[in-house]
Parts: structure tokens; sequence; C-alpha cells
């Protein structure tokens, strides 16, 4: 689990990056909660997605947005997050030029960024959002959504609603060409309490029979 740090926008980001197990592996970011509300790289949530893909052989980072640890500069609203995210894969990609295959994994506000970094970059073959906020942020971004993914969440969740949720995986379960998978943990709040090993589970299911049909020629 090395420390890395890496240019973004406004200055040094730190991150825990894991090299690849074979040159051309797929590279994955994995984008932490509000940071005003305590969300950083070491996460409980993000820890174990990071983990889960360094177990599958991926190249994989996760890191401290803008002002967070030793990230510098200062909170931005979303819109600074998203160009750090940017700069993350960026760096990512020139360290891994023959990688095949490029996913990204967010919990709550950070699954509203990478749902528009998503957006940005056509190489992304599949996504993994974790409690998606679509009563508070704006995902009218996703028209259309340009890759399959997982977005999976608690029953019992006040932060993001079930059934703002369920708004969210309509629209997008409406578009053509690819699939959305929906996902509901029971008994689980915002913060997976006491069912962040469940989640965890389901996320590398997913993540494997994602994968495995891709390689079948699945496609996204």
């Amino acid at each position: 689990m090395p420390e890395v740090f890496f240019n973004g926008p406004t200055g040094r980001i730190e991150g825990r990056y894991q090299p690849g197990r074979e040159p051309n592996a797929p590279v994955a970011i994995v984008l932490h909660p509000h940071p005003e509300f305590g969300g950083t790289m070491n996460n409980q949530i993000v820890y174990n997605l990071y983990y889960m893909f360094a177990k599958r052989g991926f190249a994989v980072l996760r890191f401290n947005s803008r002002g967070v640890g030793r990230s510098q500069g200062h909170f931005d609203h979303g819109l600074g997050e998203l160009s750090d995210a940017a700069a993350a894969l960026d760096w990512m990609q020139t360290l891994n030029r023959e990688s095949k295959g490029c996913w990204i994994a967010g919990s709550s506000f950070g699954a509203w960024i990478g749902m528009q970094l998503l957006m940005r970059r056509p190489e992304v073959e599949g996504f993994i959002s974790i409690a998606p906020q679509e009563n508070l942020y704006d995902f009218s971004f996703l028209a259309p959504c340009p890759s399959s993914g997982l977005i999976i969440h608690g029953d019992k969740d006040r932060v993001a609603p079930p059934d703002a949720v369920q708004r969210l995986v309509e629209k997008l379960q409406a578009q053509k060409g690819i699939t959305i998978e929906q996902q509901t943990v029971e008994d689980a709040n915002h913060f997976f309490e006491g069912k962040i090993d469940e989640l965890t589970e389901r996320c590398s299911e997913y993540l494997d029979r994602r994968r495995a049909d891709i390689a079948a020629g699945g496609g996204r």
C-alpha cells in the first residue's frame, strides 16, 4: 500500500496506490464521501473497495481530495473535486499505459463525483456507485450514461433515501445500450454500519460477474 503524492489542479494530492499484477492490468480509482462530513480515503468503505480491486490484480488508487489530509487546496463543493478525480485518473493512466479497462467506484459524495467523471472518460467500462444522493445532487448530466454499473444502497438510509435512489435508477434503466443493476442492503444505513462486509461481498460479486461478461465479449 505505497503512499504516493501526485500533482492536482491546486497542488499536491495524497493517495495510496497499489500497482497492478500485470503490465496490462485494469485500473480503478475509489472516491471518498463528503470531506466536510469526515470523508477521507481511509473511510472503511473506500478502504475495503480499494482492497477488493487490489486482490483482483487491478492497479488501484484511493486519494484525499483537495483540503483533506495532506492534499493541498480547499473544498470546492464538487467542481474542484471532480478536477482532482480527473487528475487522479490521468496519473493512473500515465503509470499504466498498457492497461486494458478502467473502473470507477465511489461512496455518497464520491459516487456523485465518480459518475460525473464517468461522463468525461469513454474508456471507463464499469462503475460502482454506493448510496448516491439523488435527493441532494443533480444527476441530470447522465444523459445518456455511457457505461453499465452497479448502484447499491441501504433500505434504512436517511441521507440518500431509497425512493430518491430509485428515481435515479429508473432514469438510467430507461436508457438503451447499458445495464444498471440495483441492489439494496437490508437494515443498512448510509454508512453501512454493521453491513460493510456484506456491502463489500456484493460489490465483489458484481465486479467478478461483470469482468467475466466483458471478457466473454459481453460489452458494456
